[in-house]
Parts: structure tokens; sequence; C-alpha cells
């Protein structure tokens, strides 16, 4: 069914199908496609940095990555069908976010990979509990502050992409020419794709990148699939498959993290209502949350990092008109199947190196200039405001990349003084409230315009 002029959710002509429009199944099978091309390549590369930067043998690397599908096909469906109270009944893709990268870094590398999942499902309520009181939460993140932070997720992430695209963290190789050379073909194509071509080519650019590196890899030698080999062809998820312990260090980064991110939900879902020309009613934007922190809890029970949703198809929802959410749902149906195929998490853990380096090049670089855009776009440029964020910056980004700077401290302040995400997002808060000349902002601390944070 396409638009029925009459619905007043359909008035903007812009709109192809509506929320609770249905198409004709050789059309949304090609467009679920396409969501799952726009979110594939975070979803299953996020979880790559984190498995390869706290010691995650090629095993446990291809179970988390499994994992990672299986979870945000299962959030993706929640989100649009709803389960109770949790979903928000929406066409809201989800996957690994990117705002848990540094900090979950942070917690494995201190605590173990058993300290990482504990926190994961000990910190979720916080979300949870942000569904119930999100009015009020919003003010408390003004443009300004959700700027900030935005830009320090890219940046305390750069590190990270540079050591990848050099050929790993550790690697005999490192820095070696056929590593820079196969990052900056991946880096190449991806920037090409997505400013000199339309459509599906740019959408996925990305992706598509990864694919040319990924090929490009077999003839330098620098492509492992042994571990397909030994992969089964199906598997079931394994509930605490690491351990699980608890650090109260780790669970305050992570409840940070998760504070941050449930910002980020709150504009993703405005900006998919916004496609259809309304505001998301109170029922909708707490489900959304709900399902942000209860599948983030169930994705820590089984080995997978915490969900969130992804910008990127809000953007793609308002590119192609295409709000229904029966087209997300397919989406979320693949992304279940492919999590059940551990030969298929098989083949993405081989990816090297230098070829997911990259690309997290161009992910985490936009991450950054979202951050940017926002504040360009909604904040005055104000001494006041350009104090906090020079401040800011500069506390997370220091701690972030100089550690040892805190290494008078006991262990536990360490780690928690060591994240950037947390010093510079505190930071930021706190000097926001305490400056004067600042202004509450009712807006959606999270940009309208979709700011991807995964």
């Amino acid at each position: 069914m396409g638009i029925d002029p009459t619905d007043s959710e359909n008035e903007n002509s812009i709109v192809q199908y509506a929320i609770e429009d249905k198409p004709p199944l050789g059309e949304a099978i090609p467009l679920g496609l396409q969501h799952l091309g726009a979110m594939f390549l975070s979803t299953v590369a996020l979880p790559l940095v984190i498995a390869g930067a706290i010691g995650l043998d090629g095993a446990q690397t291809t179970y988390v990555v499994q994992m990672a599908l299986l979870v945000a096909g299962l959030a993706t469906l929640v989100q649009v069908y709803s389960v109770g109270p949790v979903g928000a009944r929406l066409p809201v893709v989800m996957g690994t976010s990117a705002i848990f990268v540094a900090p979950l870094i942070s917690i494995g590398t201190s605590f173990g990979v058993a300290a990482v999942f504990g926190a994961v499902i000990v910190a979720a309520p916080v979300e949870i509990v942000i569904g119930y009181f999100y009015d009020d939460l919003r003010q408390l993140f003004p443009p300004l502050v959700t700027s900030i932070v935005v830009m320090l997720v890219g940046l305390t992430l750069i590190p990270v992409a540079i050591d990848y695209a050099a050929g790993g963290p550790g690697a005999e190789s490192y820095g070696a020419f056929v590593n820079i050379g196969l990052a900056l073909l991946v880096f190449v194509v991806a920037i090409g794709l997505n400013q000199f071509f339309e459509g599906f080519l740019s959408v996925a650019s990305v992706l598509v990148a990864v694919v040319v590196g990924y090929v490009a890899a077999i003839p330098l030698g620098l492509l492992d699939l042994s571990g397909v080999g030994s992969a089964g062809l199906i598997s079931l998820p394994s509930p605490l498959e690491f351990g699980v312990s608890f650090e109260p260090t780790a669970i305050l980064i992570v409840a940070f993290a998760y504070l941050i991110t449930s910002i980020e939900t709150i504009g993703d879902i405005e900006g998919t209502t916004g496609v259809v020309d309304r505001q998301p009613s109170n029922e909708e934007m707490e489900g959304g949350l709900l399902a942000d922190g209860v599948m983030s809890m169930v994705a820590g029970v089984f080995g997978a990092f915490p969900n969130t949703s992804f910008s990127q198809n809000v953007g793609l929802i308002g590119f192609t008109g295409v709000a229904s959410r029966f087209v997300v749902g397919i989406c979320g149906v693949f992304l279940v199947l492919l999590g059940f195929f551990p030969k298929v998490a098989a083949v993405i853990s081989a990816m090297p190196d230098p070829v997911l380096g990259g690309a997290a090049i161009v992910l985490f670089g936009m991450i950054f200039s979202i951050g940017l855009r926002i504040f360009a776009d909604r904040v005055v440029s104000s001494q006041r405001n350009l104090t906090i964020v020079a401040v800011s910056v500069v506390l997370g980004v220091g701690v972030e990349v100089r550690p040892d700077a805190v290494s008078a401290f006991p262990e536990e302040v360490q780690v928690l003084l060591g994240s950037g995400l947390l010093v510079g997002g505190l930071t930021a808060v706190v000097l926001n409230a305490v400056l004067p000349g600042g202004r509450v902002s009712t807006e959606p601390a999270a940009a309208s315009e979709s700011a991807t944070t995964e």
C-alpha cells in the first residue's frame, strides 16, 4: 500500500511509504537489504575493534561478531514490533554503538573480558530509567554538550583506527607499506563512492570499499581464512560465554556511556518521526529507550556489546522516503538469520586489520565531523561556549592519549580518569552548568539531523 492522502502522517510529499504501510515483498525485500547494507559495516567493525583490542582469539572474535548480528536483529525487531512497553514500534535499526568502543577497550585491558560484560549488563538499567525521564534529562544536555561528546567519541577512537590501518596493535608488520597501501585503498574507494555516486553506492560506500579491500588482500597474502573451515554451519547463543565479573569502576564508566547513548537515541527517534512530519509520542520515545536498555542487557548476557539506534539508517529513511517499519523489520530478520551462521561471522572476522583500519578512519572521522556540525548549526560561538569546547576536548583527548599523566592515582581511579569520553563529557556537563551566560536548550540534545555515533 502506498500513501493515503487522507492520512495526516503522510502529508509530507517526500514520504513514499508511511510508518504503517507495507510495500509489496518485491519492493520491501530489496529496501530491507538496503538498510542492512547501510548499517552492516558498523555492526561488525566495532565488535572487531573491541575484540582485537581486549585480546580475544579468533574463535572468540567470531562468536562476538555472530552475537552482534543476532542481537542487532532481535533489537531491531523489538523496536519495530515491540514486546509489551519495550520498543518504539517505529522503523528504528539497531546495532553496536560506537560510544562504548573506547570505554570497553579501557575496561577490558584493565579488568579483563568478564568485567566488560558485567558492566554492560549491570549498567543497562540506567538507560531504562532514562526512558521514563527523558523530558527532564534532555534539558541537561543542550546541543553544546552533545556536540562535545560526539566529537570526543570520534577523537578518542582515532588512535585505534590508525593502529589498525598500520597493521594492527603489536603486529610485526606494523607500519609496513603493504598495510598502509591497503588501508589507503579502502579509504579512497569509500570517499570516492560517497562523493561521486548516488543511491546505494553512496549510502553503502564504506561497505563496498571493505569488500574491495578484502578481495585485494588475497594476492597480498594478508587474508587468513583458516578459521572459516573450523567454524560450524549453525550455532546457538551461549549465555555468559565469557563469564562475568562486576567492577564498580567499570560499571560507572559504562553507566555514563549509556547516559550519552540515550541522548543519541532520542535524536534518532525524533529524526525518524520527523520524516513523516510529526513528533514522537511519549509511548514511542519511552519504548525506544527501554528497548535500547533491555536489548543491551540481553547483548551483555550473550556476549555482544551494547546496542543503540543507527543514525545512518534514519538518514536513509529520509533520503528514500520509505518510513515503513515493515521494511526495517525485514532488515532485522536478515540480521537474525546471519547471526545463526558462524561461518558468516568467521569470514567477517578474518577481515585484515588494514582493511578494517581504512574503514575505521572514515567512520570515526565522520563521527567527529557530525559533532562539529551539531556545534556549527545549533550552538552560538560565544567566548563561553568556545571555552567549554576547548577545555573539554583538551582534557578528554589528553587523558586518552597520555594515560600515564594520572598514574599517581589508584588503579581504579586511573581507569576512570583515563576515559576521555568520561572526563571530557563530564567536564562539558559541569562547565555548562556552572559558567554564567548559559541557556538551557529544550531542543533534542542529539541533532535532529541524526548524529551518527555508531
